[in-house]
This record gives C-alpha cells, sequence and structure tokens, in this order.
C-alpha cells in the first residue's frame, strides 16, 4: 500500500515542477522587465520620410500652405464665411439678402432708410421720456456709445499699408518690370469693367458677399479633388504663357524707371 501511495506524488509533483519551469524559468524563452525597459519605443505618430516628401509635394490652389481657415484671417469672419456655426452664418447670409431685397427690389435708397429710422427712435425714445412722468413709469435708459479710437487707428493703418503695397505694385507694373503682372491687371480690370456694365455697385457687392460665403466652404470641403484640377488648369495656363512669351513678350521692348537717389 505504501508503495501505491507514494507513485501517484512523484507524478504530481514531477507536473508542478515541469509548469513551474515553463513560467519561472531562466528568463531565455520570456523577456524580462529590464529588457522592456531597455528597448527604444516606437514612435507610431512619426509618419515615414516617404508620407512627409509625399505631403510636401501636394499641390494646393495658390500655393498656399495654411488651412482654408488661417487664409482667411482665422477670427469670427473666416468662422462665419466657414460656416463654422450654421447659425450665424445663416443669419448673416440672410440679413445680406433681405437688405439687398429691400434696396434692389423695392427701390429703397441708403440716404432715405437712415433718416427714416432715425426719425422713428428719436420720436419713440422723446415721447417715452416726456409720457413717463404722467404715467408713474422710469424713463427709458439711453446708453452713452463713443466709437473706440484703437479700432480705428488699426483700420487706418491696415488701409494705408495695403494701400501703399497696390500703389507699388502699380508703379513696378507701369514701369514696364513686370509684364506678367501688367497682363493679369489689364485682364481683371477688363473682366471687372464687364462686370460693372452688367450690375451696379450693390449688386456687385451682393455677388461678392455670397461668393465668400459659399466658395471657400466648399473649397474646403472638396480641396482633395479640387486641387488636382486646379494643378493641371495651372500646367497648361504656365504653357500658353510660355509659349505667348516666346513668340511676343519677349520681342517687346522694356523700359527702365531709374530711382532718383535720396541725398
Amino acid at each position: 500500500m505504501t508503495e501505491h501511495d507514494e507513485i501517484p506524488e512523484v507524478k504530481t509533483e514531477s507536473l508542478m515542477d515541469k509548469i513551474s519551469e515553463k513560467f519561472h524559468g531562466d528568463g531565455s524563452s520570456s523577456p524580462s522587465h529590464a529588457d522592456f525597459e531597455n528597448k527604444s519605443p516606437v514612435k507610431a505618430s512619426s509618419p515615414p520620410p516617404v508620407q512627409s516628401s509625399m505631403k510636401s509635394r501636394i499641390y494646393r490652389l495658390f500655393g498656399r500652405e495654411k488651412p482654408v481657415h488661417k487664409v482667411l484671417g482665422g477670427g469670427k469672419p473666416a468662422d462665419v464665411f466657414l460656416w463654422r456655426n450654421k447659425k450665424i452664418s445663416a443669419s448673416v447670409l440672410g440679413g445680406a439678402t433681405a437688405v439687398y431685397a429691400f434696396f434692389e427690389l423695392l427701390e429703397y435708397h441708403l440716404i432715405t432708410l437712415v433718416c427714416h429710422i432715425s426719425i422713428l427712435a428719436l420720436a419713440i425714445m422723446f415721447l417715452w421720456s416726456n409720457v413717463s412722468t404722467f404715467i408713474n413709469k422710469s424713463p427709458p435708459r439711453i446708453p452713452e456709445v463713443q466709437l473706440p479710437e484703437d479700432l480705428f487707428l488699426q483700420i487706418a493703418a491696415e488701409l494705408r499699408i495695403e494701400i501703399n503695397r497696390a500703389l507699388a505694385m502699380l508703379r513696378n507694373v507701369a514701369s514696364g518690370r513686370e509684364i506678367k503682372s501688367f497682363l493679369v491687371i489689364i485682364a481683371g480690370l477688363w473682366v471687372l469693367s464687364i462686370v460693372g456694365s452688367w450690375c451696379n455697385f450693390l449688386t456687385l457687392f451682393y455677388m461678392t458677399f455670397v461668393l465668400l460665403h459659399t466658395v471657400p466652404v466648399l473649397y474646403e470641403k472638396y480641396e482633395d479633388k479640387i486641387d488636382p484640377l486646379a494643378e493641371k488648369a495651372m500646367i497648361e495656363i504656365k504653357k500658353q504663357y510660355a509659349v505667348f512669351d516666346a513668340k511676343v513678350l519677349s520681342k517687346i521692348p522694356r523700359g527702365t524707371v531709374k530711382d532718383k537717389k535720396k541725398a
């Protein structure tokens, strides 16, 4: 009986020893904690160099490197143009449409509208201030409105910079130095004159306002499809311009303007 009792104990001990050797061995088959610490972590966020180079080669319309939101200024006007808040953008576009319909379709004039609104507002405030003493109610609180000086100075400074930049560009074009810019400006003014003959200034302003609320948001949504088409169009335009330059523009004599030296 004793021999039969000792045999299953040996088998049980040998089986447990094998299991313990597999899980608590000398470390040759399973890596230790120190091995994991010595290994350098793999950075999954950094893209491979092939993908980064391909991203840098992607053509963007007008050679932009920033997102559309940054190109439009990155502030609240950009949020309105790109419909970041649909209620605000829809209300702004609806208000502009109502104003355009009011002036253009109903043939109401701006000065007349401003005068009528001022007359109505002053009459209501005047009557309310006088009647409030008889009906035992407080008179209306008319806020004191003052235009901030810094805002107007900032707007004037920005306008001055842009006007000086436009004047410098026109001076370079008029001096005969940049034929390409000359042709672009002439073509733009010619197209603008045609559009101006079709509609008045208010209609042109409203069309521009509507385009600002539609074109940027559509381009941001479908820029992956628009940019390749724009790249093909720019390549074809450059080819045609190279032919035109070789046949016509290169034969035109260019004038030079000598800048006066300041004493």
